[in-house]
């Protein structure tokens, strides 16, 4: 009965080595693929899929990942340091925001009140308003401001707030206040990062609160992304995706982007 008991205790604690190798291989995967199948990770460790799936449950008790249809997504954000300045970004995918500046244009519609954000994709949507254009855009962009300034049929309002170089961006305690008091139509925002997870991100503290004020006042709201933004984060949160209309961007983002979105309000910019 002895000898039996402790074969019996060896297999289980073979079966518990064997279990944690597989987690701790499992928590690798993740860390580089940020979402992984079942059917892949039952193929590379070679086990089967009902076995991946108690792992798999195991592993989202101790909050190393989050399950997925058909597989698992790790529930660790990576975070990237700072923002690149300013002419560094500007010439960086040229054509890419261009074509979504022109798509969020094409959602304008005469006589709207319009939010333009602040960074290098919301500029694109200023320098493709058509310039009969007849409404009024508020910004805290002075950029956007300078490129619609000329405009005859357009009231540009801006706001006031802290002046950040390159970009030219305002922002803090009274450009909150300058959106809290703004009921747009349509806003178009800027963004550090987008993922599935950590939602709409930005590299400056400031900025993320004023975007939400801008949310909180715009019947319809849409993220200006080109796809090197995809799976990043940047360090302050300012929504979910659950929380905009839709995202405008260059091409098809990561699935788990794409279903963190209501159902068709995606717009790839071709």
């Amino acid at each position: 009965m002895a000898a039996a008991g402790m074969q019996t205790g060896g297999k289980w604690s073979v079966i518990a080595m064997l279990a944690s190798e597989r987690h701790a291989r499992i928590s690798d995967l993740l860390r580089t693929s940020r979402i992984i199948s079942t059917d892949e990770l039952a193929k590379s460790l070679d086990v089967s899929t009902e076995t991946i799936r108690r792992d798999l449950a195991a592993l989202e008790r101790h909050g190393v990942l989050e399950r997925v249809h058909g597989g698992a997504r790790s529930a660790v954000v990576p975070t990237v340091g700072d923002e690149p300045p300013f002419l560094e970004r500007a010439t960086i995918a040229g054509t890419a925001k261009s074509r979504i500046g022109a798509a969020a244009a094409a959602l304008i519609q005469p006589g709207q009140t319009i939010i333009i954000d602040v960074g290098t994709t919301a500029l694109q949507v200023a320098r493709s308003l058509p310039y009969e254009f007849a409404g009024v855009v508020a910004t805290c962009s002075l950029l956007a401001a300078v490129e619609l300034a000329d405009r005859p049929n357009l009231e540009v309002l801006v706001s006031g707030g802290r002046l950040r170089s390159g970009d030219l961006a305002l922002s803090n305690g009274q450009a909150v206040n300058f959106f809290d008091d703004i009921y747009a139509d349509i806003a178009f925002l800027g963004s550090g990062g987008v993922d599935a997870v950590a939602g709409l991100t930005d590299f400056h503290l400031d900025e993320a609160i004023t975007r939400r004020s801008i949310l909180r006042n715009s019947r319809k709201t849409y993220v200006l992304a080109d796809s090197s933004k995809f799976d990043r984060v940047a360090r302050h949160r300012v929504a979910g995706l659950d929380q905009v209309t839709g995202m405008i961007t260059d091409r098809e983002p990561p699935m788990d982007i794409a279903q963190a979105l209501d159902p068709g309000t995606l717009i790839i910019a071709l």
